[in-house]
């Protein structure tokens, strides 16, 4: 909602849409501030176009798996090497980004109980745009310091400790989970709606186009995993009209409740003063409780506390265990060295994966702030999201005639609005992101060829 702010222009730090239209700088990305809610609308409809064409994908292999599963069954080695190695980057990034909002829900909580710890040891060790108290004071200076996220880091290798030994997920236990951020939120929107000041809504779209684009292209981790919905064509009774009902009912219900805390949060604090906030929610919740008659929001910040944190741990044991299964896999395949599917002899699970796993999410959630790394999440969920609606238009040149248990409607104009409107979000990231990932996918590409090439199962083949 807020952006990032820098103190001088660079390329590094211009989303790469605004570079190519104006060839000019931005001192960091622009905030969407209360049109925000609009960018999540945006997402949503992007995720409608993505989620068909996983579902199509999804439904002509009769096993459930992964977009690296499905890949690997339909186009091969290659493109599944890629998708299996951009996962691992959404999976890694995105819960890099949770663990470090679970860390200021921590913080918050200790403070709720009048507890307080080092800050050093409490913040990451790398904060682009600097710390600030409630009251905009500068704690940290921009940059390095001296300093690790104690709790992101700890909150991982607890649940990786959990999924070493073995979890089962109970659809009970989860449906609980999903019950009470629900109620968290609903709690949160009720209580909060009392104190919004309409003149904060003004302007509603400050930085224009640029803004709400970027703010949708940061936003879009929050929708990672509705794409689940779309892998049990093969389970439903009419697929082509359970299935979009699935997906858009589960998008809807999001957006709204999403939509609904951007316009409330937007509207009791100004958009600019949550910038660089793991907990803007809370935080806000804080300063309120201190204005007369917010006695009673002390208690509806402990709920969003306890509904935040308890989703934060869902989410990290889920992708957590995706990732691994994903190392896994391509190891199972002889992408990767047969290290990381070795079986654990007690409990049975693939315990150097998850322990690896763990390790690559734990130290730099450590270390690096949640902007930083919830925008190498973003790129790799949508460029997976490409990738998979491409698969889509390939296979249905390649095998007309291949079993489908649900299609997309409209014939390629879902892939295709797919791949536009993916690519698009992606221009809405920075410079310095794109830089990044095509270093990602460059050692990926060089392992494969080198290495993985050499020793897969279709090794003997060439």
């Amino acid at each position: 909602m807020a952006g990032q702010k820098f103190a001088t222009p660079e390329v590094s730090n211009t989303p790469l849409i605004h570079y190519l239209l104006t060839h000019t700088a931005m001192a960091g990305r622009p905030g969407a501030g209360p049109a925000l809610a609009v960018s999540l609308v945006l997402v949503a409809m992007v995720c409608v176009f993505t989620g068909l064409c996983y579902a199509e994908i999804a439904s002509m292999i009769p096993i459930a798996g992964s977009a690296y599963t499905y890949t690997y069954a339909t186009l091969g080695e290659l493109v599944a090497w890629i998708i299996g190695w951009d996962l691992i980057l959404e999976y890694a990034f995105s819960n890099m980004s949770v663990s470090v909002g679970f860390a200021a829900h921590i913080e918050a909580l200790l403070e709720w109980f009048g507890i307080h710890f080092p800050l050093r040891w409490i913040s990451p060790a790398y904060l682009p745009t600097g710390l600030q108290d409630l009251a905009g004071n500068d704690l940290y200076q921009p940059g390095w310091h001296f300093g690790f996220n104690i709790p992101a880091f700890l909150v991982v290798m607890v649940l990786t400790v959990i999924l070493v030994r073995g979890i089962r997920e109970s659809a009970r236990t989860n449906n609980v989970l999903v019950l009470v951020k629900i109620v968290a939120i609903l709690a949160f929107i009720i209580a909060a709606a009392n104190f919004v000041k309409p003149q904060y809504w003004h302007p509603f779209m400050p930085n224009g186009w640029t803004g709400m684009l970027s703010g949708g292209s940061i936003i879009f981790f929050t929708y990672i995993g509705f794409d689940s919905v779309s892998t049990a064509a093969e389970e439903c009774k009419r697929p082509q009209r359970d299935l979009p009902f699935g997906i858009l009912a589960t998008l809807i219900a999001c957006t709204l409740l999403y939509g609904g805390v951007a316009i409330v949060l937007s509207g009791i604090v100004p958009w600019q003063s949550i910038m660089g906030d793991g907990a803007p929610v809370v935080n806000a919740l804080k300063r309120l409780s201190l204005q007369q008659g917010g006695g009673i929001l002390r208690t509806v910040e402990l709920v969003v506390l306890i509904g935040a944190m308890l989703g934060m741990i869902s989410s990290i044991l889920v992708f957590q265990l995706g990732q691994a299964r994903v190392w896994f896999a391509m190891s199972r395949d002889r992408l990767l060295p047969d290290i990381f599917s070795r079986i654990h002899p007690q409990f049975r699970t693939p315990a150097v994966a998850t322990w690896v796993a763990g390790f690559v999410v734990g130290i730099p959630a450590g270390l690096l702030d949640i902007g930083t790394v919830s925008n190498l999440s973003n790129i790799g969920t949508l460029f997976a999201f490409v990738l998979v609606s491409i698969a889509v238009l390939i296979l249905r040149y390649r095998e007309p005639e291949r079993h489908r248990a649900f299609r997309a409607p409209l014939g390629p104009v879902f892939p295709v609005l797919s791949i536009i409107f993916c690519i698009v979000l992606m221009m809405g990231l920075e410079v310095l992101t794109w830089t990044a990932f095509f270093i990602w996918l460059a050692i990926g590409l060089t392992i494969y060829f080198f290495y993985s090439r050499h020793r897969s199962e279709f090794a003997g083949l060439r």
